[in-house]
């Protein structure tokens, strides 16, 4: 029978440089995931908050990719920016490439790219938005792998440019009936009890689907569970999910280490 693997993967490099307690929060979940998002200057980071977010997961044998975003530090960029294409394309570049540039002193790989915040859900939606970050992408290293939600039709765009992709589920947010996450402004839209988060991470990697808020089932085929580092308890409920998969006999492993197997 063959070992079922799934990806964790946490954004990080978002705390300021004074946050203490959150840094030290950010450095302990880092222990119980298998892939960072880094991020890279669009919604906060900057070139030190990179160094230290990058040496700290080569330490502990984490693999790295890059978290760009609208380049909205005021609203930590969670408000889609009307951006001329060429503008949007020039800062996702420079963005990344500032990444890069502090992984290749690291000798650290960055192996994807994960948008951030507003971004993500445009990237998910807008195929014009998509095909931005994807030329960005294959101008930079077509190597990397680009990391999208699971079910967005914009992962056919991404694969017709030529770029692999790992579909995304979040163990700690609610899903509706239209396998959309529930409105951060409803109630019930955070799974913040480690065992609840845990048993959606469970029943994603093992069954492919999720419970909706309404009670229905919807269906969720991830390569890699999400965990905010800003959500209550992130780093319980990351051990809580870890310990849950193992008991699974569900192995960890980051979706950068699985070759060519991703699509």
């Amino acid at each position: 029978m063959n070992t079922r693997v799934i990806d964790l993967n946490a954004d990080l490099g978002e705390r300021q440089e004074d946050d203490e307690a959150g840094l030290a929060q950010d450095a302990e979940l880092m222990r119980y995931v298998t892939s960072a998002n880094v991020a890279c200057g669009g919604h906060t980071g900057n070139e030190r908050t990179m160094f230290a977010t990058l040496e700290l997961a080569k330490r502990l044998g984490v693999a790295v990719g890059a978290h760009p975003s609208y380049p909205d530090r005021r609203d930590f960029g969670r408000v889609a920016m009307e951006m001329a294409m060429p503008d949007l394309e020039r800062s996702l570049k420079e963005q990344i490439e500032s990444l890069y540039a502090v992984a290749v002193r690291l000798g650290v790989r960055v192996g994807h790219v994960k948008p951030h915040g507003a971004l993500y859900h445009s990237v998910n939606r807008n195929v014009e938005i998509a095909r931005v970050l994807g030329r960005v992408i294959r101008d930079i290293d077509n190597s990397m792998i680009v990391v999208a939600q699971a079910g967005s039709n914009t992962l056919d765009v991404f694969r017709e440019m030529g770029l692999r992709t790992a579909t995304e589920a979040f163990a700690d947010r609610a899903y509706a009936a239209d396998g959309s996450l529930r409105d951060r402004k409803l109630t019930g839209a955070l799974l913040d009890h480690p065992e609840q988060a845990a048993r959606q991470a469970l029943s994603i990697a093992l069954s492919g689907c999720v419970d909706a808020t309404d009670s229905s089932t919807v269906p969720v085929s991830a390569d890699t569970l999400c965990i905010h580092s800003d959500t209550p308890q992130a780093v319980a409920i990351a051990r809580e999910i870890r310990r849950t998969l193992a008991a699974a006999n569900i192995e960890v492993r980051s979706f950068g280490e699985r070759g060519r197997s991703l699509q």
